[in-house]
């Protein structure tokens, strides 16, 4: 990162705007990608260039949207068709490789499927457990080969459930949403949007192509253990607990409770370096008790 350096995101949602804010903090220009006009105004607005882009809405004109892109950035989701980026612009990335100095990919922890509590890391075989991981997995293996064809200095990051200003559980207690549901043996994994940044900040000051790195805090906790303790940070009773077998979820919500593991982040410490600004669920809620 720094002056003359550019960033080119696919996918300008929660995660990818924090980075790209640190990004133009040091000196570089942002431009990403969106689906629609309301939202490009906002991406102006942050001094990002904008740019329309999706699934079945290819680059207008791909050539000056990646015109000096050093590093890139892919956050959007896959399809039932696969990557919607390798699908519209596998050819003008194909040119972009040589002179790209990183690329990060960002994935899901959701990929190594339900592990009864086990601990993962990035050298667990996958098996993702439901449809939209099963797609990540499948996207995961496209852009290495994709990368490894091209030279294209691409990392992939897995990314736990993530969380941040005006995405928490604190919120959650105050609105009246959050909700303490319990099932035995369940555990999540976590990170702050802004220790994501960290961690892409860290692996562009040491790239390492074809790189995989878990990016979690370093405390898996029940769901229902951090919205209690949102509610203490707030002075409030913790909503009551709700058997998982009561709990009236939708078909996404009931998903996000059938895999249970533990994820190692000791890559990212190790061969990056970071040292997490919330290494745990609890001093990333009091930082954002400012934030409500």
């Amino acid at each position: 990162m720094g002056p003359g350096k550019r960033l080119f995101c696919f996918g300008c949602g929660y995660s990818a705007r924090i980075f790209a804010a640190r990004f133009r903090a040091g000196g570089g220009s942002v431009a990403g990608t969106c689906r629609t006009a309301e939202k490009a105004a906002g991406l102006a607005a942050s001094g990002i260039t904008p740019f329309l882009f999706g699934e079945g809405l290819p680059l207008e004109d791909p050539a000056t949207a990646l015109a000096g892109a050093t590093h890139l950035l892919i956050s959007t989701p896959p399809g039932e068709k696969g990557d919607p980026v390798l699908a519209a612009h596998a050819e003008d990335l194909r040119r972009l490789a040589p002179h790209a100095e990183w690329a990060g990919y960002l994935s899901t922890t959701g990929v190594y499927g339900d592990r009864q509590g086990g601990w993962v890391d990035e050298t667990t075989p996958l098996d993702p457990a439901v449809a939209r991981s099963d797609r990540r997995a499948r996207a995961e293996a496209d852009w290495l080969a994709f990368a490894k064809e091209t030279g294209l200095s691409l990392h992939i990051f897995r990314l736990a459930g993530i969380y941040g200003p005006g995405r928490n559980q604190l919120a959650g207690v105050l609105d009246g949403t959050a909700r303490r549901i319990v099932k035995e043996g369940q555990i999540f994994s976590r990170i702050h949007v802004e220790d994501i940044a960290n961690v892409l900040e860290a692996s562009i000051a040491r790239p390492n192509p074809g790189a995989i790195y878990n990016v979690c805090d370093d405390e898996p906790a029940p769901a229902h253990d951090v919205v209690a303790y949102a509610a203490e940070l707030l002075g409030r009773a913790p909503p009551p607990e709700i058997p998982f077998e009561e709990a009236a979820l939708s078909p996404m919500g009931r998903s996000f409770y059938m895999s249970s593991r533990r994820v190692s982040n000791r890559r990212i410490h190790e061969e990056l370096g970071v040292k997490l600004s919330y290494p745990t669920y609890r001093e990333g809620l009091k930082s954002l008790l400012g934030t409500l």
